[in-house]
């Protein structure tokens, strides 16, 4: 919504706090200002579909709140409480980790026992990382023939595998953004794919081309729409695996005259794994022989390579800019494994370690329902006023530097970069945006004409 330049702060707050919410309970406020009720009147929405929080910083009385106790879903505006809660919990510094290990002896370039790919929540664990571990294995090591097979490791989570009889959030389980992560999660388990259409055929391409690997786009059909449009008639692949390799059928329509490439979560994450380093050790001029297994490393086995992702201050970038919701996910069950209980769910181990720590900043926790950390969830649940005091807490937190850093900037960059060009908002407000079927919300910060900064979060 447009908003006079001339108005001030408070004007440009409310014109930005529309949230559509499921919550049905409210309590009666004195009447919205005028913007705020012309832009729900336009979206259809009744005044019962706001929650919000607003005030200057220097002057917390004069504040609007409506819905304040209420629990509402927050989208991906729950990322700020796992990026926040994380950071102070766990330190800028952290980082996830992959390494191979072994367990028996190397001699003359031959390792009898198995090698041991061990997943340390590496959030930047990909084709490169992979292929540079496998180098170091033959360079520093001279390691050229494994004769014990290939053990994977994903037990820092408990489960190891949350993918595993996960119903799909959405139509769209293939999509990047709906990526269950684990411990181990090679390139996010995303294949690139290219499509490419004259006016006659359809071409598919995987990127890597792994052995056993097929794409298969003869089943998919030409449309006439335009290129940009290519996911309209986009049906769910069919994927079929067996002894030879894996299929992927693709499925649906296609415009003609258009080529695009589109990361896909497709096939088995330990059939992508282990098809993934045969290749690369391979084209290494190494051997692998003997089963290929998900499992356990033991615990005198040493350490032969590393690779480490950047550190946690700079991933919140990510989080925050990109909204990345696999990546929160990530981060969220790295605090839970780093609090985790021998046993306990990682997951259910976060969620009781951001409740500790909103009882450490005196923040109520009744209401608060966590999940999976990123906002991707029907049943996360927060209130206006403890988003509220997360804001505070992150403005005077030691870490408040990277935070602010890391909001979205209105029409600017990230998942602002295109929204709220031309009003007062942009270039001033720093806000984390979070978007479901049935809800959306805004929360962060937001600077007036005369450079004072107000709080706010509508839901």
């Amino acid at each position: 919504m447009e908003t006079d330049r001339r108005v001030g702060q408070w004007a440009t707050l409310l014109a930005l706090g529309l949230a559509l919410s499921g919550c049905a309970s409210w309590r009666a406020i004195p009447a919205l200002p005028q913007p705020v009720q012309q832009a729900l009147a336009k979206a259809e929405l009744p005044e019962s579909a706001l929650g919000i929080v607003a005030y200057p910083l220097d002057d917390p009385a004069k504040r609007l709140q409506r819905r304040a106790d209420d629990s509402m879903q927050p989208g991906s505006t729950m990322k700020l409480v796992t990026a926040v809660v994380a950071l102070d919990t766990l330190g800028a510094t952290q980082r996830g980790r992959t390494e191979l290990l072994v367990d028996a002896p190397l001699r003359d370039g031959v390792l009898d026992g198995p090698l041991y790919l061990r997943g340390g929540a590496d959030a930047e664990l990909d084709w490169g990382a992979l292929s540079t571990l496998l180098r170091r294995l033959r360079d520093q090591h001279g390691l050229r023939e494994i004769r014990g097979g290939l053990v994977v490791d994903r037990g820092l989570f408990t489960p190891s595998r949350l993918d595993i009889g996960q119903p799909p959030f959405d139509e769209s389980p293939e999509f990047p953004y709906n990526v269950i992560p684990d411990a181990l999660l090679l390139n996010g388990n995303l294949l690139q794919i290219q499509l490419q259409a004259d006016g006659a055929r359809i071409e598919a391409r995987s990127f890597p081309a792994l052995p056993g690997l097929r794409v298969d786009a003869s089943a998919m059909r030409l449309n006439d729409r335009p290129c940009r449009d290519w996911e309209a008639e986009w049906q769910l692949p069919r994927v079929t695996q067996d002894a030879s390799g894996v299929t992927v059928a693709l499925r649906g329509g296609f415009p003609r005259q258009c080529r695009i490439e589109q990361a896909l979560n497709l096939v088995d994450r330990q059939w992508l794994t282990v098809a993934a380093l045969r290749q690369i050790w391979s084209e290494l001029g190494g051997t692998l022989s003997g089963p290929e297994l998900e499992g356990r490393t033991p615990a005198g086995a040493r350490v032969l390579a590393t690779h480490l992702d950047r550190p946690l201050g700079e991933l919140i970038n990510g989080v925050m800019k990109r909204s990345d919701n696999p990546l929160t996910r990530l981060i969220y069950l790295r605090l839970g494994a780093a609090s985790a209980q021998p046993g306990e769910d990682s997951a259910a181990a976060a969620e009781r370690r951001v409740k500790a720590w909103f009882q450490t900043q005196r923040i109520p926790v009744e209401g608060l329902v966590m999940d999976n950390g990123s906002g991707l969830s029907r049943a996360e649940r927060i209130t206006p006023r403890q988003m509220e005091a997360l804001l505070l807490a992150l403005r005077s937190s030691r870490y408040a530097p990277e935070l602010m850093a890391s909001l979205p900037l209105a029409g600017v960059d990230g998942t602002l970069s295109r929204r709220l060009k031309g009003t007062a908002a942009e270039g001033r407000a720093r806000l984390k945006t979070g978007t479901l079927r049935d809800a959306v919300g805004l929360a962060g910060f937001v600077t007036d004409a005369a450079g004072a900064a107000g709080c706010w979060w509508p839901c």
